[in-house]
């Protein structure tokens, strides 16, 4: 595979030879767009993938993995995936929930009890005026439903009020050594932004639910996933730990002057204790294409099925939009048009934008604050993903790279 895969890479796209397939012409724009990204110096490089009924149509490397090694990208480099971990871990807590392990409905409690009595902070104003905040009790518990859909009310540090990000500040969260069991009693201390099931709110939900895999299966994060998904999906370079020299070498690095990206991943890799189920992993984008593909053929891949049928509906399906009682605001990161199911986005109706976003009702899709973004698209038996490390630009470079993608598909169609 790996020698299929630089063989693309080097010599550029190919067509999967069905339709609807996208047009070469069209495919070119995006070597167009990468080559000028690189060349202006905004991406040391970046690794791109289209793959379309099980075939890559389009691989190709752009720039260096690392500006001061001046070592080129390729299909081989290992990026720090961050939010796309989510995914993965998602996949795991369903798979035993498949197995009647965990059921959506159990409170995190039952497996946390420092999650039982939980409060959620009021950012009030005292007599003087000043702010201040007022803690009551929450009106639920917290579920294992609630950490895959990102609806229990455990926020980022960065996102929900100043408030948040005092008392997130003042933990001391990442201080010292700990793991997930450590992480989890620590935030487990600190009242929620909201209350459980009434808001979208990304956070460290999805970290949680990596202790209660690690309890329920009584493995570490890693090892369960290297036994139910790693291993069997042959995603050999997917780790939270890089101990090897040569591994190590192939890492792709930010530019130095993305501080935000350089100082989080200094972060990430000043704790390998810690198998961050919501943003710990490291993959290349043939790992991360196997994976891809078995979310793309309904969790099932070269004869192995991962998840059942009835649980990857599940998975796969809205469980934040009307009628759901979770509310939306500024920080929906699923954007215009998105649902979300446990652990990925999926396109419910073609937004509110005029013209719409490019894409397909019933894709799926997650990126991640270091670059890193695939998306799945069973109505075009098509998936898609970009490697880069920037935090600086990933906005921008997501939503050109997948206009031309889709525009490449629409000359096909």
């Amino acid at each position: 595979m790996v020698a299929a895969f630089v063989a693309h890479c080097t010599n550029g796209s190919g067509t999967a030879g069905a339709a609807p397939a996208p047009a070469p012409e069209k495919l070119q724009l995006i070597a167009e767009f990468f080559n000028n990204e690189v060349a202006t110096g905004k991406l040391p490089g970046a690794v791109i993938l289209i793959q379309q009924h099980g075939r890559p149509v389009y691989l190709k490397c752009f720039g260096v993995r690392d500006v001061t090694t001046k070592l080129p990208m390729t299909p081989d480099t290992i990026f720090a995936l961050h939010s796309m971990t989510k995914p993965i871990t998602s996949l795991a807590a369903m798979m035993l929930i498949d197995a009647g392990k965990l059921a959506l409905d159990d409170p995190v409690s039952k497996y946390i009890p420092a999650f039982a009595n939980m409060h959620v902070g009021l950012e009030m104003t005292d007599v003087r005026g000043e702010p201040t905040l007022k803690l009551i009790p929450a009106v639920r518990q917290a579920t294992i439903m609630d950490l895959l859909r990102h609806t229990s009310g455990i926020s980022y540090e960065y996102i929900g009020g100043k408030w948040v990000m005092k008392v997130y500040s003042q933990a001391h969260l990442f201080d010292g050594k700990f793991d997930n069991k450590e992480f989890a009693e620590r935030i487990a201390k600190l009242p929620l932004a909201r209350q459980p099931g009434t808001l979208w709110r990304y956070g460290h939900s999805t970290d949680v639910l990596a202790r209660v895999i690690e309890i329920v299966s009584g493995k570490t994060l890693y090892h369960f996933m290297k036994q139910h998904i790693l291993d069997p999906l042959g995603m050999n370079h997917t780790k939270f730990v890089l101990d090897a020299t040569q591994e190590l070498t192939l890492m792709a690095e930010p530019l130095p002057s993305d501080r935000v990206l350089v100082d989080a991943e200094r972060e990430r890799r000043a704790h390998p204790e810690w198998e961050s189920g919501g943003g710990g992993l490291v993959s290349t984008i043939i790992d991360y294409a196997r994976f891809a593909q078995m979310i793309l053929n309904a969790g099932e891949l070269d004869g192995t099925r991962y998840i059942s049928p009835a649980a990857f509906k599940d998975m796969t399906t809205d469980h934040v939009g009307p009628n759901s009682g979770v509310g939306r605001d500024y920080f929906y990161f699923p954007g215009d048009g998105f649902g979300f199911g446990y652990g990925l986005a999926v396109r419910t109706d073609p937004g509110e934008a005029k013209p719409p976003p490019p894409g397909s009702i019933g894709e799926l899709k997650w990126d991640s604050g270091s670059g890193t973004y695939f998306g799945v698209d069973p109505k075009l038996d098509m998936i898609y993903i970009l490697m880069a490390q920037t935090q600086n630009e990933r906005a921008r470079t997501r939503a050109a790279f997948k206009k031309l993608v889709y525009d490449a598909f629409a000359a096909g169609n």
